[in-house]
């Protein structure tokens, strides 16, 4: 096992020697947990703002790479964003009564029906009516077995996991394909002549070392957008694209849209304007799980050769390979397949990471990975293919990072690291950006548009 900062920086074929111009700023008793969350929620922020330092000096000419404050607080905060958001004063709403866990013939179950197609989905494997309750739901599922019902609900599209614990997983066949996969899989698939960066004035604030670079943003809750909304937070531009019928929920829209254009675009019926955006892109970030977007030309292989020199990131739930490969899936029932809500319960009952911190913390890390591949690229270019995981982002969190007692000033609350502005949308309080090194950005450029607002043209 490692620290945390240290393998995810190798992972994102980093050099070593750069660690040390982070600092971090350590609070006990953020995100309380009995695994390491805090160390995995600080590693990835602080390689993302190492490797957004490291190419703000690429491309500013300094002598040396900025250095990097990581402050446990601002994690803390940016990790809970989408429950610390306020609109006009309403709270969120994080999950539909549908999604939980539920207690099974022999065990448990966890459902996830936020999307109103996913509830459809669940409700008709289980042969409900559309407006069945609660309650209805809860009999139907205690008289079968938890894999009884993940199998169901899955074979009708939906989404439900039976409970597993840590040594359970492991001995899935899943389980397996993650573990002998990196952390981050990255590859260079196409030649392509070095990428030319624009320089950046050293004495412009702040430096924004995304700026001029162009992002599709083909992502549904919430690592992708996270990741996204990192790289709009450091210059670049980012226009998210989602099928007209297909609307994100408002609140996490609200939450992950902050520096980012939103349109949507039916890529079967007007594929010539997807190509238009494709041929100025930079960068394309996809978060459907693997194999969804092929049938569009948006496989890595159709994308590289029409830009072979592009910047590919993808990410999934469970990986793209193994039994698993091409489920639906998102944080909380990682958690649950992996162990992780076995090892936070108690009394016979799961329990939950005190944050989404698959989700947030693979976002940071796909962000620090497009960064990284941009540096990369400016030396030697070539086309990149990137690959996270969720599930295996929780095997470093169960298997791979140390823990360690936290010194400093005990962790206060989120208040301080919370901002807010006036946008479109209507009042809203925030979550401030974790991702922040000397120079750099320390707020979004702008607040979220409305869901679908924008042309979906290039600018």
């Amino acid at each position: 096992m490692s620290t945390g900062i240290e393998s995810a920086w190798t992972a994102l074929g980093g050099d070593p020697a750069l660690v040390s111009r982070v600092t971090p700023v350590e609070h006990p008793g953020a995100l309380p947990a009995r695994l390491p969350v805090r160390e995995l929620a600080r590693a990835c922020v602080g390689a993302c703002a190492l490797a957004a330092a490291e190419l703000a000096a690429r491309r500013a000419g300094l002598a040396e790479v900025p250095s990097v404050r990581v402050d446990d607080g601002a994690v803390a905060a940016a990790f809970h964003s989408e429950r610390h958001l306020l609109v006009d004063g309403r709270a969120p709403v994080v999950f539909a009564p549908l999604s939980r866990f539920w207690r099974t013939a022999d065990g448990w179950v966890r459902t996830h029906a936020n999307y109103p197609h996913h509830r459809a989905r669940l409700l008709g494997a289980l042969d409900l009516p559309a407006d069945a309750a609660a309650q209805t739901v809860a009999a139907r599922l205690a008289e079968r077995s938890a894999r009884e019902v993940e199998e169901a609900v899955h074979g009708a599209g939906g989404l439900a996991v039976a409970l597993r614990t840590p040594a359970q997983w492991r001995a899935h066949e899943q389980a397996a394909e993650v573990a002998a996969r990196p952390l981050v899989e990255r590859e260079r698939p196409t030649a392509a002549p070095a990428r030319v960066l624009a320089p950046l004035d050293p004495a412009a604030a702040p430096l924004l070392p995304a700026a001029g670079l162009r992002v599709l943003d083909l992502t549904r809750v919430l690592a992708g957008p996270v990741a996204t909304r990192t790289l709009a937070l450091l210059g670049a531009d980012v226009l998210r694209l989602d099928a007209p019928w297909l609307p994100e929920l408002p609140d996490l829209h609200a939450d992950t849209g902050f520096g980012k254009r939103s349109a949507t675009l039916d890529l079967s019926a007007d594929p010539g304007t997807f190509e238009e955006l494709l041929a100025a892109a930079d960068i394309v970030v996809t978060g459907y799980r693997p194999g969804a977007l092929d049938r569009f030309g948006l496989s890595p292989k159709a994308l590289f050769a029409r830009r072979p020199g592009l910047v590919v990131a993808q990410v999934s739930a469970w990986g793209a390979y193994g039994p698993w490969g091409a489920r639906r899936g998102f944080d909380s029932l990682v958690q649950v397949a992996t162990g992780i809500a076995a090892t936070e319960g108690s009394a016979g009952q799961p329990g939950a990471l005190p944050a989404q911190a698959l989700d947030h913390g693979t976002g940071y890390l796909l962000a620090a990975a497009v960064l990284r591949a941009l540096t990369e690229q400016s030396y030697d270019g070539g086309g990149r293919l990137l690959r996270l995981a969720l599930a295996r982002t929780a095997h470093w969190l169960t298997d791979g990072i140390r823990p360690a007692a936290a010194t400093g000033a005990p962790y206060q609350g989120p208040e301080a690291w919370l901002a807010e502005t006036d946008g479109p949308l209507g009042r809203l309080r925030y979550a401030r950006p974790p991702v922040t090194f000397a120079g750099g950005p320390a707020d979004y450029a702008r607040p979220p548009a409305p869901w679908g607002s924008d042309s979906a043209r290039r600018r």
